[in-house]
Protein backbone atom coordinates (compact mmCIF):
# COMPACT_ATOMS: atom_id res chain seq x y z
CA UNK A 1 0.00 0.00 0.00
CA UNK A 2 1.62 3.80 -0.73
CA UNK A 3 1.68 6.04 1.79
CA UNK A 4 -1.39 8.40 1.60
CA UNK A 5 -2.03 11.75 0.69
CA UNK A 6 -1.26 14.46 3.80
CA UNK A 7 -5.17 15.59 4.49
CA UNK A 8 -3.51 18.75 5.89
CA UNK A 9 -2.02 19.56 2.47
CA UNK A 10 -3.45 22.32 0.38
CA UNK A 11 -5.56 20.35 -2.74
CA UNK A 12 -6.23 17.25 -0.75
CA UNK A 13 -9.99 16.56 -0.74
CA UNK A 14 -10.57 14.12 2.23
CA UNK A 15 -14.05 11.99 1.08
CA UNK A 16 -16.41 10.76 4.15
CA UNK A 17 -15.26 7.04 3.60
CA UNK A 18 -11.16 8.27 4.26
CA UNK A 19 -10.14 8.45 0.86
CA UNK A 20 -8.24 11.07 -0.25
CA UNK A 21 -7.80 12.45 -3.34
CA UNK A 22 -5.66 15.71 -4.63
CA UNK A 23 -7.01 18.18 -7.09
CA UNK A 24 -4.78 20.60 -8.48
CA UNK A 25 -4.24 22.89 -11.56
CA UNK A 26 -1.93 21.72 -14.10
CA UNK A 27 -0.77 25.44 -15.29
CA UNK A 28 0.59 25.72 -11.55
CA UNK A 29 3.97 23.95 -10.20
CA UNK A 30 3.24 20.69 -9.01
CA UNK A 31 3.18 21.04 -4.92
CA UNK A 32 5.93 19.90 -2.43
CA UNK A 33 5.13 16.27 -1.97
CA UNK A 34 4.93 12.61 -2.29
CA UNK A 35 3.75 12.90 -6.43
CA UNK A 36 0.46 10.84 -7.28
CA UNK A 37 0.75 7.10 -8.07
CA UNK A 38 -2.39 7.58 -10.62
CA UNK A 39 -3.14 10.70 -12.56
CA UNK A 40 -6.37 11.70 -13.84
CA UNK A 41 -6.22 14.70 -16.39
CA UNK A 42 -8.95 16.59 -17.59
CA UNK A 43 -8.06 18.63 -20.44
CA UNK A 44 -9.09 19.26 -24.04
CA UNK A 45 -5.52 18.19 -25.64
CA UNK A 46 -3.70 15.28 -24.58
CA UNK A 47 -1.26 15.55 -21.01
CA UNK A 48 2.62 15.61 -21.05
CA UNK A 49 4.00 12.20 -20.04
CA UNK A 50 4.08 11.51 -15.94
CA UNK A 51 6.61 9.06 -14.23
CA UNK A 52 2.83 7.61 -12.66
CA UNK A 53 -0.05 5.61 -14.07
CA UNK A 54 -2.17 8.28 -15.53
CA UNK A 55 -5.72 8.25 -18.10
CA UNK A 56 -6.37 11.35 -20.04
CA UNK A 57 -10.30 12.56 -20.19
CA UNK A 58 -10.46 14.82 -23.14
CA UNK A 59 -12.32 17.76 -21.67
CA UNK A 60 -12.47 20.82 -22.68
CA UNK A 61 -11.89 24.25 -20.92
CA UNK A 62 -15.49 25.15 -19.40
CA UNK A 63 -17.37 22.44 -20.68
CA UNK A 64 -18.23 18.94 -20.47
CA UNK A 65 -16.03 15.46 -21.41
CA UNK A 66 -16.18 14.65 -24.84
CA UNK A 67 -16.99 10.88 -24.04
CA UNK A 68 -19.78 10.37 -21.01
CA UNK A 69 -19.30 6.83 -20.65
CA UNK A 70 -15.17 6.85 -20.43
CA UNK A 71 -15.59 9.52 -18.13
CA UNK A 72 -17.49 7.64 -16.03
CA UNK A 73 -15.56 4.67 -16.04
CA UNK A 74 -12.31 6.87 -15.77
CA UNK A 75 -13.73 8.57 -12.31
CA UNK A 76 -15.07 5.01 -11.04
CA UNK A 77 -11.62 3.92 -11.72
CA UNK A 78 -10.25 6.84 -9.40
CA UNK A 79 -12.00 6.27 -7.17
CA UNK A 80 -11.52 2.58 -6.12
CA UNK A 81 -7.67 3.45 -6.69
CA UNK A 82 -7.65 5.97 -4.12
CA UNK A 83 -8.28 3.37 -1.43
CA UNK A 84 -4.50 2.11 -2.01
CA UNK A 85 -3.06 5.17 -4.45
CA UNK A 86 -1.96 8.90 -4.17
CA UNK A 87 -4.36 9.93 -6.61
CA UNK A 88 -4.30 13.23 -8.50
CA UNK A 89 -7.15 14.95 -10.16
CA UNK A 90 -5.92 17.94 -12.30
CA UNK A 91 -7.59 20.13 -15.31
CA UNK A 92 -5.54 23.37 -16.05
CA UNK A 93 -6.44 25.77 -13.68
CA UNK A 94 -7.72 22.76 -10.82
CA UNK A 95 -11.10 24.39 -10.25
CA UNK A 96 -13.96 23.83 -12.93
CA UNK A 97 -13.39 19.76 -14.46
CA UNK A 98 -11.28 19.71 -11.23
CA UNK A 99 -13.99 20.36 -9.51
CA UNK A 100 -16.85 18.60 -11.22
CA UNK A 101 -14.38 15.61 -11.64
CA UNK A 102 -14.13 15.88 -7.34
CA UNK A 103 -17.74 16.23 -7.11
CA UNK A 104 -18.22 12.90 -8.65
CA UNK A 105 -16.00 11.21 -6.62
CA UNK A 106 -17.88 12.45 -3.59
CA UNK A 107 -21.11 11.19 -4.75
CA UNK A 108 -19.23 7.80 -5.57
CA UNK A 109 -18.37 7.98 -1.89
CA UNK A 110 -21.77 8.58 -0.71
CA UNK A 111 -22.36 12.25 -0.59
CA UNK A 112 -25.66 12.76 -2.06
CA UNK A 113 -25.72 14.04 -5.53
CA UNK A 114 -27.50 17.25 -4.57
CA UNK A 115 -24.58 18.06 -1.77
CA UNK A 116 -21.77 17.13 -4.00
CA UNK A 117 -20.98 20.49 -5.32
CA UNK A 118 -21.40 22.28 -1.94
CA UNK A 119 -19.29 19.50 -0.11
CA UNK A 120 -16.14 19.89 -3.20
CA UNK A 121 -16.68 23.94 -2.65
CA UNK A 122 -16.31 23.51 1.21
CA UNK A 123 -13.51 20.74 1.47
CA UNK A 124 -11.55 21.77 -2.24
CA UNK A 125 -12.15 25.17 -3.24
CA UNK A 126 -14.55 27.87 -3.08
CA UNK A 127 -14.63 28.37 -6.52
CA UNK A 128 -14.88 24.54 -7.54
CA UNK A 129 -17.60 23.72 -10.44
CA UNK A 130 -17.80 27.13 -12.77
CA UNK A 131 -20.52 26.73 -14.82
CA UNK A 132 -24.01 25.65 -14.69
CA UNK A 133 -23.81 22.70 -17.54
CA UNK A 134 -20.92 21.63 -14.74
CA UNK A 135 -23.15 21.32 -11.63
CA UNK A 136 -25.86 20.09 -14.18
CA UNK A 137 -23.42 17.23 -15.23
CA UNK A 138 -22.44 16.84 -11.45
CA UNK A 139 -26.26 16.41 -10.92
CA UNK A 140 -27.10 13.77 -13.73
CA UNK A 141 -24.09 11.75 -12.18
CA UNK A 142 -25.77 11.28 -9.30
CA UNK A 143 -29.03 10.53 -10.68
CA UNK A 144 -30.74 13.46 -10.19
CA UNK A 145 -33.36 14.44 -13.05
CA UNK A 146 -32.87 17.90 -14.22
Amino acid sequence: MTTPWNPATAGVLPLPSGRLVRGRGLRRPPPEGPSPTFGLYLLGHEPPATAWESRWIRWPDFRLPSDRAAASQALREAWERAVTDRVEVACGGGRGRTGTALACLAILDGVPAQCAVAYVRSHYSRRAVETPWQRRYVARFGGIPT
